[in-house]
């Protein structure tokens, strides 16, 4: 499935899915500027989707309960049997515990034990770009790729890698954090405590700060610089791990559109010359908006053995 507006879900039923795996899905998205939730199936199809702006809780109780509500308010909104909860959420984790560099109230916060004691379901957490990968390597544009990243560039910069088909998590989770690659020697101070960080330089926080603009107002020359910026990490990577595509989605990629794609295959067939990289592609993602929470799911589905989840 390709591009980013809406798609069409197939009808077939799923022949080698198994009763642990089946049923509905409740999906969490929590990003540094909005948190939705939807009902998602095991063909992907998105039901009873809302959302509610991130804001600045004054602590990290108040931004639960919030979320809590969300959920709550989405799952209540369908007759069907909620079978089990998966989560998105910006990094860096550690076992289920949670330090999102946009979202100050919670830094080491238990979201998944949170969330399970009060929504009463089994609830999986995983970095969102990670979850971004389970969706497209599913449903999306990497559904024919067995190496591959899929990046976020949204409010922050997020990363998943999928290698030899399986998702990569790393020893705390964080595997394929790439809005961590250093684009720019000794470059602007990034919220992780380095410099020139790729989120630094290409996430919407980034941008609004050096432009004093929101990212929907960017110029030409920003997006360019953007993109140049994401293909300048996605060489390093696809170069280090032998990956033949790049999947992004996130409002500022998405928002910037083609200018941005241009750039970052420019620039990583620049930086990344060498035979077995030549042929990587970056891509916007094929599910579009419904990427996040399609992923939600699929962190959930995983942990539940659905045959349908590749990685």
């Amino acid at each position: 499935m390709r591009g980013t507006g809406s798609r069409t879900v197939s009808t077939e039923t799923t022949t080698d899915a198994v009763p642990e795996g089946a049923g509905t899905y409740l999906a969490i998205d929590v990003g540094g500027t909005k948190i939705a939730a939807a009902l998602v199936d095991t063909r992907g199809a998105i039901t009873s989707r809302a959302s509610i702006p991130t804001g600045r809780a004054p602590d990290a109780q108040s931004l639960l309960g919030a979320v809590v509500v969300l959920a709550t308010s989405v799952r209540d909104a369908s007759p069907d049997r909620v079978v089990a909860c998966g989560v998105g959420c910006g990094g860096p984790m550690d076992a289920g515990r949670v330090s999102p560099l946009n979202i100050p109230a919670w830094q080491g916060f238990p979201l998944a034990e949170s969330l399970q004691g009060a929504l009463g379901l089994e609830v999986s957490v995983d970095n969102d770009a990670k979850a971004l990968a389970l969706a497209e390597g599913w449903l999306g544009a990497a559904a024919a790729s067995r190496s591959y990243v899929a990046m976020v560039v949204s409010t922050g910069v997020g990363g998943g890698i999928v290698l030899d088909g399986r998702l990569l998590d790393g020893r705390l989770g964080n595997a394929g954090h790439i809005g961590h690659v250093i684009v720019e020697a000794d470059g602007r101070p990034c919220a992780c405590g380095g410099h020139g960080c790729l989120e630094a330089h290409a996430s919407g926080t980034a941008i609004h700060a050096a432009t004093s603009r929101p990212t929907a107002e960017a110029d030409l020359e920003v997006r360019i610089t953007t993109g140049t910026y994401v293909g300048r990490a996605v060489a390093s990577v696809a170069s280090l791990l032998d990956l033949d595509l790049a999947v992004v989605g996130g409002s500022v990629a998405l928002g910037f559109g083609s200018p941005f794609f241009d750039a970052a295959q420019r620039e990583l067939a620049s930086r990344a010359p060498i035979a077995y990289a030549r042929s990587c592609r970056v891509v916007p993602v094929g599910l579009g908006d419904e990427a996040p929470l399609v992923g939600a799911a699929a962190v959930a589905m995983r942990r539940r053995g659905a045959p349908w989840i590749r990685a």
